[in-house]
């Protein structure tokens, strides 16, 4: 008799150990949830601000690395140039959409065409790992997908453009 007393009293620590475990999954379900959309939300503005030709919008979501390579590369061929600008200048420009900003985007859109991304491709969320995050975005009529890395940068997704095409050296 004692055993199923003793049962009867373990039977509300074991419910509450069960239904504390299932919040607990719940709540980490919904917090994979959130963190996959926001990946994906911040992944996709980047083509859709592209598409919309939204310079201010494109330089928001890239990462700081990517940005550091796009004002490098620019600094370096604008001092070939009588107008050498500095890379301050240059940062500036990008920040808030100036001429040196949408001749680079216009120059990139001439050769890449957003709708390839958003329209014409199937997305999945291959990895996410620490601040890190693969997306395999593959095009229908490519053999092999396209990885885009994104990065958590000060608590936002941000797409690293350099990072996995190295635009550079799709423009020459």
């Amino acid at each position: 008799m004692r055993s199923s007393k003793s049962l009867f009293k373990k039977v509300p620590l074991i419910a509450f150990t069960l239904v504390a475990f299932s919040s607990l999954s719940a709540f980490a379900a919904k917090n994979s949830y959130n963190e996959i959309n926001s990946l994906l939300l911040s992944a996709e503005s980047l083509f859709k601000s592209m598409k919309n030709k939204e310079y201010t919008a494109i330089w928001s979501v890239l990462t700081a690395k990517s940005k550091k390579i796009i004002i490098k590369n620019v600094y370096r061929e604008s001092s070939k140039t009588s107008e050498g600008y500095s890379k301050e200048k240059i940062r500036s420009d990008f920040t808030k959409g100036g001429i040196i900003a949408k001749t680079y985007w216009d120059s990139f859109l001439m050769e890449f065409d957003p709708d390839m991304v958003l329209e014409s491709s199937k997305w999945k969320v291959e990895t996410i790992k620490n601040k890190i995050a693969i997306i395999s975005i593959h095009y229908k009529e490519s053999k092999k997908p396209a990885l885009l890395k994104m990065y958590k940068e000060e608590g936002l997704w941000k797409t690293g453009i350099e990072e996995t095409f190295g635009v550079r050296k799709i423009l020459h």
